[in-house]
């Protein structure tokens, strides 16, 4: 495994981060269990997650997988060997059965407590706020939503302020964005400054080989700011992977069992893409999977990759995409499909 650290931070963490998202749903609780002992047999000590979770989001499954973590620190006692991420929900229709309005102080120290009942820990080292209160152009929404541009303020003063408190406190070690633009988080950097408080540390947005829009203003801010990216979907919920090219839907695949959430990774310019970099990966003798995770392993601005995976198998090629070492000539092949499908998925 290779480790850095979290920026502005001494907490150590590995380059791959497990995600856990599925457990509560697609996974049971053994197999989240199962999945975290391999995790940190293999060295990855850092593991993120959300209230949200399990996804689909429902009443039934909200905290199911923050609940399965808990089990397993209680059982294995390794609580100290992780690094822990998890996150408050956003406000919106999609998270009405979780509370009411957006991420304020009130619903901040609620959603806090409540994580760490049901994680069985009195810290979380990393906290994230999941989405902004004002609406922007995430989720498979590619542009800006203009009809949002003066509809909702941001309450960043209010939001550092109680993050700061809790960091004081102890609950939290430290905190970052997810879903967040170069507006937004410039935004936070200069209220750090005007609170004489920690800037975020982090930002967890989405990145991969067909949604590489991250480096169109946020990958500056990365590098100038120090706010290293924590990139989700990097396999584009499973698209790169492969199984879905050709109309294939794999039987117990998230595509198959939740298409709305592969949609926007399949359409023909992101399909036309795949096949590309497949070919890529095919001629220099590694998996499409080895490819996709490797190219972001290596970015100068990721802090973690944040891999996911149901089956074993797949956690294993997973992790283990951090021993493959792309050549100049495989990147070079890899910008010449981007240079041709540039972010075909939003």
């Amino acid at each position: 495994m290779k480790y850095t650290t979290l920026p502005n931070t001494a907490i150590k963490v590995s380059k791959i981060c497990l995600g856990t998202m599925t457990w509560g749903n697609q996974n049971t609780e053994a197999e989240g269990h199962q999945q975290m002992d391999y995790a940190l047999e293999n060295g990855v000590n850092f593991f993120d997650t959300a209230e949200l979770y399990s996804v689909p989001a429902t009443p039934e499954t909200y905290g199911a997988t923050e609940k399965i973590i808990g089990t397993w620190f209680k059982k294995t006692g390794n609580r100290d060997k992780v690094v822990l991420a998890s996150k408050i929900a956003g406000g919106g229709d999609y998270t009405a059965h979780i509370r009411k309005g957006g991420i304020n102080k009130k619903n901040i120290l609620e959603a806090i407590d409540k994580s760490l009942e049901r994680l069985q820990t009195d810290y979380i080292d990393l906290y994230q706020l999941h989405w902004p209160n004002r609406g922007v152009n995430v989720f498979g929404t590619r542009d800006f939503p203009l009809n949002t541009a003066n509809s909702e303020v941001e309450n960043y003063l209010e939001i550092l302020e109680t993050l700061n408190d809790i960091v004081k406190s102890g609950k939290i070690r430290t905190y970052g964005l997810s879903n967040e633009t170069p507006w937004g988080t410039m935004k936070y950097v200069e209220a750090s400054k005007k609170l004489d408080v920690a800037k975020p540390v982090t930002i967890q947005n989405s990145y991969s080989l067909i949604h590489r829009g991250y480096e169109v203003g946020m990958s500056e801010v990365s590098m100038r700011e120090n706010i290293g990216l924590l990139a989700y979907s990097p396999l584009a919920q499973g698209v790169l992977s492969g199984k879905y090219l050709d109309g294939n839907k794999p039987e117990g695949a998230r595509g198959t069992l939740f298409p709305r959430f592969i949609a926007r990774y399949m359409g023909d310019g992101s399909l036309d893409a795949v096949k590309k970099y497949a070919d890529i990966a095919e001629k220099n003798g590694i998996t499409l999977t080895e490819l996709s995770l490797a190219f972001i392993n290596q970015l100068p601005f990721v802090t973690s990759n944040i891999i996911g995976a149901t089956k074993m198998d797949q956690l294993k090629e997973n992790i283990g995409s951090i021993d493959i070492d792309l050549s100049e000539e495989i990147l070079k092949e890899i910008e010449e499909v981007h240079k041709a499908i540039p972010n075909p998925a939003p």
